[in-house]
């Protein structure tokens, strides 16, 4: 544990919500987290980033907490979104059950294990159903206890894959049926997910769908934890991609020159395929149809890149750190590991 993270526990939610399109709106949803209805705001906690795809209509928002804080930053954060945003009137490319989508806690060091996120998603999931009425919930991960049954594998279980999911049809786990205003939200926990995404181009959804069968992980040859969709994208396809940390350490690196991320949680070391590899995969496939990639973009950070911005954030008790982020803050992280966070937070 380092100086800066001494005592601090620190956990990330990467909260999904069904808005990108009202900017101002998804900042309000993210200043919830941050400070309490009488603009106070909360101690060590930060946003670190706030990722909006106008054509998804869809919005990631990269909390930062201990363990002890997180659940009332993400709660607030839900309520104020289940206020602002209404799924009668949603609509993108996207698919999406619910105004808050996803809320997945994940540890971020060795001083936080996955259990003690478990049991905060749990908190959460009571929480937000208590808070607004109407609200449903199913679990995943390690918050789906005894189960723990992933959060595709659930994904599918609730018709979130489906053009028009049937709500009233769905178990949920807390809470309702699902009204249409609100949806379904997941909430769980495990270890880090990272969300790399690269655009082919062309508008050819058949080739994206091959190459989303060829690297996804359930499949001969995919990759080992990722979890991908093929969809429309500002005029061409983008092979959207869930990045899971997948237990041990790589015992290869599938040709692959750049070593594989690994870190730990409690003495159980983790790794994950780096978007490198992810990207040299989809522009081998996408050539052997004539298509080239226009770009790689990271939805937020890898676990590693977002443990250092938190406790760079705290550190300096910069509470809306992706404002920081725009202005081009210098970090106080090595050169190299800076130029990939200002590279990750566009597509290229």
């Amino acid at each position: 544990m380092t100086a800066t993270s001494l005592g601090r526990r620190l956990v990330t939610c990467l909260l999904n919500v069904s808005e990108a399109r009202r900017e101002d709106l998804v900042e309000s949803v993210a200043k919830a987290a941050l400070y309490d209805s009488e603009g106070i705001r909360r101690d060590g906690t930060t946003v670190l980033n706030i990722f909006n795809d106008h054509d998804y209509n869809r919005s990631v928002i990269t909390i930062v907490a201990s363990i002890e804080s997180i659940r009332e930053a993400v709660l607030s954060a839900c309520v104020k979104a289940c206020e602002l945003f209404d799924m009668r009137t949603h609509s993108g490319v996207h698919p999406c059950l619910g105004a808050v989508d996803l809320v997945p806690i994940y540890p971020l060091g060795e001083d936080v294990g996955i259990e003690d996120c478990a049991q905060e998603s749990c908190a959460i999931a009571r929480g937000l159903t208590q808070r607004v009425p109407g609200t449903s919930v199913f679990l995943f991960g390690w918050a789906d206890s005894p189960l723990q049954r992933g959060l595709a594998q659930r994904r599918k279980e609730m018709g979130w894959f489906k053009k028009t999911p049937d709500l009233n049809s769905v178990r949920v786990c807390i809470g309702p049926v699902p009204q249409k205003r609100f949806g379904l939200t997941g909430v769980g926990s495990s270890p880090y997910v990272m969300n790399c995404n690269v655009t082919i181009d062309t508008q050819d959804l058949t080739i994206g769908r091959k190459i989303a069968t060829a690297i996804r992980e359930s499949n001969l040859g995919g990759l080992p934890g990722v979890q991908v969709l093929a969809l429309p994208h500002e005029g061409a396809v983008e092979i959207a991609c869930n990045v899971e940390s997948v237990p041990g350490r790589p015992l290869h690196q599938m040709s692959e020159t750049s070593p594989w991320p690994s870190f730990s949680i409690g003495g159980q070391p983790y790794c994950h395929v780096p978007a490198s590899l992810i990207s040299a995969r989809v522009a081998e496939l996408a050539g052997r149809h004539g298509v080239g990639t226009k770009g790689t973009a990271l939805v937020g950070f890898t676990p590693i890149e977002c443990r250092g911005l938190a406790e760079l954030a705290l550190s300096r008790q910069i509470a809306e750190f992706w404002k920081e982020q725009k202005k081009g803050v210098h970090c106080l992280l090595p050169v190299d590991s800076c130029n990939r966070l200002r590279h990750s937070l566009r597509p290229l």
